[in-house]
């Protein structure tokens, strides 16, 4: 027979299971959740931004230092794993900064585990905008990912993104290898695929788990399951205007029209003859006025 578990044995193991639970749910927590990726009213210029070592706009150094990895302002460790050590003394303020992360632009404290840790598994290594290209140290908001293609997208172009996220690149919802309806898409290459073509030949796939998309590997969704178009519409602050093009055919950089109500307007024409009947009707009320002019002072001599 098995020994019987004692009361501590128990609890042991249910500690354990527990630490491994949370290791394993660090990686499924949002991104908007990090210590890292936080919200931070600048202390000089009153802006709100990512949290970070110096404002982006005004570049003012903040008066209580947030660590990116554990999100504490003040150290209350009396004996700890302190590189520097305060003992008996609570550290606030650059006391308790350790260095900067070189990828999310924030405090890291002095704590060894923090210091050791953050950099290598910082959610903002890769945070490049996939609308604009622009990274941590290029924009002062936060980061955000997209809920359909997972991507990186910064606070100017996240609302614009998701709203057109779910467009095929495709006119229609049918299989690129075959005529028949897409069942499946994967929203980062922007396809559809029929049920045959999604599997791969010689590919092992898991029971009860999501199939990956065969050209990226991204987890691909049931099409009736989303509001799938394959209409695009271009709009917003990444979206061109009306294009200007010179005379020789040359489109000028930069010139685009966006508050002109007739631009797109077929109903709207211009004519160059109504310039010309302007003209002439000036012209005629000049020889008018003129005549009568000279009829005053002749009519003064006589």
């Amino acid at each position: 027979m098995p020994k019987k578990k004692t009361g501590q044995r128990k609890k042991a193991e249910k500690q354990r299971q527990r630490q491994k639970d949370i290791k394993n749910a660090s990686g499924l927590k949002p991104l908007a959740a990090h210590s890292c990726n936080a919200h931070m009213d600048c202390d000089k210029c009153g802006r709100r931004q990512k949290t970070r070592a110096f404002c982006y706009f005004c570049s003012s150094l903040q008066r209580l230092p947030i660590c990116a990895q554990c999100g504490k302002t003040k150290c209350l460790l009396k004996t700890g794993d302190c590189v520097v050590k305060h003992p008996g003394v609570y550290s606030t303020g650059l006391g308790m900064v350790g260095a900067i992360c070189d990828f999310c632009e924030a405090w890291v404290c002095h704590s060894r585990k923090c210091l050791t840790t953050h950099a290598c598994a910082c959610p903002l290594q890769d945070a490049t905008c996939i609308e604009c290209d622009r990274s941590v140290w290029d924009h002062g908001g936060r980061v955000f990912q997209c809920s359909f293609c997972n991507g990186f997208l910064c606070e100017d172009d996240q609302f614009e993104h998701q709203a057109s996220c779910q467009v095929l690149e495709s006119e229609t919802l049918k299989c690129q290898s075959c005529n028949r309806l897409g069942q499946y898409s994967c929203l980062k290459c922007k396809v559809c695929y029929c049920l045959d073509h999604v599997r791969r030949k010689g590919f092992k796939y898991e029971k009860n788990q999501p199939i990956p998309c065969p050209k990226c590997g991204f987890e691909t969704q049931e099409t009736k399951e989303l509001s799938m178009s394959a209409r695009k519409h271009e709009y917003g602050r990444q979206g061109g205007g009306e294009r200007f093009v010179s005379e020789d055919g040359e489109e000028l950089e930069g010139a685009y029209s966006f508050s002109d109500p007739f631009a797109n307007s077929s109903s709207y024409s211009y004519d160059d003859n109504d310039d010309d009947e302007e003209e002439v009707d000036s012209d005629s009320d000049e020889e008018e006025d003129e005549e009568e002019e000279e009829e005053k002072n002749e009519a003064f001599i006589q």
